[in-house]
């Protein structure tokens, strides 16, 4: 028995057997991470894989409350200083303790020029190390919503930064790749050991996380995109991957239907709309010279009552949608249900504001599309295609997938195009921030109004909770009155996995595999 019972530590202490069953998770989606940089793209999928690998002082847990990670706790001296202690004997993936002077390093380097999160933490003044484990930041006016933003800043090891050139970060829009858009070194649960982009990314287990390894079992992950959802679903059921965390609308029925498989669904903290050019004098892509359709209210709103959103969620999203009247969702402070509601569909109305507006024979224009990245975006964009031209407006669709779409986006490209906005920080001021302020760095809508920049600047800093949402909401109003983007509907995420594979859902669509198991 004596024997029998060293037999199998020695298979434990080879790695032949583990206690906690270490398992693989093959996981796939329709896109790749843009980059492998945590601060130089603000996109879903590309935070999706930073979150495995990268922490932050205070992070969303799977009911997405803030709770500590790399700061244990924190305090304001005054209303415009914070002072965060962080947590002992966390390392690095190559050793390395983390310091006081990283987490300065970290979002001093959010804040720099070619950063995409900058808008996000714009109120910090300073970050300063105080010893090696305090961090004082300081902002400018009081910030009721700093937790919620730092949630999404990554700590990063200043020493591995600037030994391999990524002292700031990568400027993805230029094209540029660095050593940290390709590599990575966070504190996280996993550490990446292969990258090839829109290929393959492995992730192992890191054995010196400090966090409680027994919430999972997670000894490797997989990510393996998979752009066509048939193909996707295909690979799921006969086995090849475990888990989507993007699972085609029209497909659900038939996983559900597998007794080896299973299908978990949640409203997504995401809103899809169209976005217009509406700054531009003139369109790219449109026939009309000399001026820009766009600018007119009345042509916005006609292309608004042309989208019959009932007809897209029975007949291209089965039903796992919501139709939106705004482009945030329910949760976010400032959401209000009365916004939310939907003008009519009327196409008779559309042609009557199209005439009013000088267009009676409609006009052409280009609809950019990404093809890869949000639930049934193409089919989406296919079936308003259709709906704009009964009304008289020719659409030409360009479906790209998302390292094209939103480059070019980013770029100013763009006379039409879909986007899909979550908020990470609940709260109104993030969409502000970056869709509708008039420097917003997403804000290719050229959306501008002096007011609504006024409120931007009140949201962040008034603490009366009664004021700020009295100017939340005067900030919607204006939006709503002037109508810089079509909402088209919030999405409904379904998870599927293996029956024996576990992920919790979030709502914000990031899996957590810190919290997953395969049994």
């Amino acid at each position: 028995m004596k024997k029998l019972s060293n037999f199998f530590i020695l298979l434990l202490f080879i790695g032949i057997i583990s206690p906690l069953n270490a398992a693989t998770i093959k996981w796939s989606m329709p896109g790749d991470s843009l980059t492998l940089d945590p601060h130089a793209q603000n996109e879903g999928p590309t935070h999706m894989v930073s979150r495995q690998v990268y922490e932050t002082l205070v992070t969303r847990t799977v009911d997405m409350s803030i709770v500590p990670q790399l700061a244990t706790s924190w305090k304001t001296n005054d209303p415009e200083t914070w002072v965060f202690t962080l947590r002992k004997n966390v390392k690095f993936h190559d050793g390395s303790a983390l310091k006081a002077s990283d987490v300065e390093f970290s979002i001093n380097r959010a804040l720099s020029g070619t950063s995409d999160v900058k808008e996000l933490i714009d109120s910090i003044t300073s970050v300063k190390a105080l010893d090696s484990k305090t961090v004082q930041i300081k902002t400018k006016g009081p910030n009721p919503i700093l937790l919620n933003q730092l949630a999404q800043i990554f700590i990063m090891s200043e020493a591995w930064s600037n030994k391999n050139g990524c002292k700031q970060p990568q400027d993805y829009n230029a094209s540029q790749e660095t050593f940290c858009s390709i590599n990575s070194m966070g504190t996280g649960p996993f550490k990446i050991t292969l990258r090839e982009q829109n290929s393959r990314t492995v992730f192992k287990r890191n054995n010196n996380w400090w966090g409680d390894q027994s919430q999972h079992n997670i000894d490797q992950i997989e990510l393996l995109p998979i752009k066509n959802d048939a193909t996707r679903v295909a690979a799921l059921l006969s086995g090849d991957i475990d888990f989507t965390n993007f699972t085609p609308a029209q497909d659900i029925k038939r996983i559900n239907g597998s007794s080896m498989h299973k299908v978990i669904s949640t409203p997504q903290s995401r809103t899809i709309f169209f976005g217009m050019d509406q700054g531009s004098e003139e369109l790219r892509s449109s026939n009309i010279k000399g001026k820009n359709p766009l600018k007119d209210k009345r042509v916005r709103l006609a292309m608004y009552h042309a989208l019959d959103m009932d007809a897209i969620k029975d007949k291209v999203m089965r039903g796992l949608s919501q139709p939106a009247g705004m482009i945030t969702f329910p949760g976010v402070q400032g959401y209000t249900k009365k916004l939310d509601t939907r003008l009519p569909y009327d196409p008779s109305l559309s042609k009557k504001l199209l005439t009013e507006a000088g267009y009676p024979n409609g006009f052409d224009i280009t609809l950019d599309c990404p093809n890869n990245r949000y639930i049934n975006d193409e089919a989406i964009c296919v079936a308003a295609v259709g709906m704009l031209a009964k009304v008289g407006i020719k659409v030409t669709l360009d479906a790209q997938p998302k390292s094209i779409h939103f480059k070019d986006l980013k770029s100013g490209l763009s006379d039409f195009y879909m986007l899909g906005w979550g908020v990470p920080t609940f709260d109104s001021h993030y969409v502000y921030s970056f869709l509708l302020k008039s420097d917003g760095s997403w804000n290719k809508a050229g959306f501008k109004n002096d007011r609504v920049d006024e409120l931007v600047g009140t949201m962040l800093t008034e603490t009366n909770l009664d004021k700020r949402n009295a100017n939340i909401a005067e900030a919607w109003s204006i939006v709503q009155n002037n109508m810089p983007y079509l909402p088209l509907h919030h999405q409904v995420i379904s998870w599927a996995a293996k029956s024996n594979v576990d992920v919790p859902i979030r709502t914000n669509n990031e899996p957590l595999f810190r919290f997953a198991k395969v049994n």
